[in-house]
């Protein structure tokens, strides 16, 4: 059975290039574009991996993170952290708020394969 991992990505373009290197990778895909519409998406189905943005309208990748934490279905889902953000101080950030890895754009999606597979959930 294929496993599911929710993109959050306020750009478009962002999000169909993640997409097509994940279901290239055999991933069932999930996609939000920004962190309440991501929230929303997470219905109590079994996600094995959420990767987010930093910088959205309506609710940014930190709060997404700290939000999705707080649901009991999905607090040990790994987060990967997908942005131009490449602060130290944003870094931290995303780590206390629960994010496992992070990837600065552009990214290389042989990069973003390796991250993912050491990642997602069994």
């Amino acid at each position: 059975m294929a496993k599911t991992i929710l993109i959050v990505d306020d750009s478009a373009s962002v999000r169909q290039v993640v997409g097509i290197t994940l279901r290239g990778a055999g991933y069932d895909v999930i996609e939000g574009s920004d962190g309440a519409v991501g929230l929303s998406k997470l219905t109590g189905q079994r996600v094995h991996l959420i990767i987010s943005d930093v910088n959205m309208p309506n609710m940014d990748g930190i709060s997404f993170v700290k939000a999705v934490k707080q649901l009991p279905a999905y607090k040990f889902t790994p987060v990967v952290m997908l942005t131009t953000e490449s602060q130290e101080e944003k870094k931290r950030e995303g780590q206390q708020a629960g994010a496992k890895a992070w990837i600065v754009k552009p990214f290389q999606p042989a990069q973003l394969l390796a991250a993912v597979e050491k990642l997602v959930l069994p």
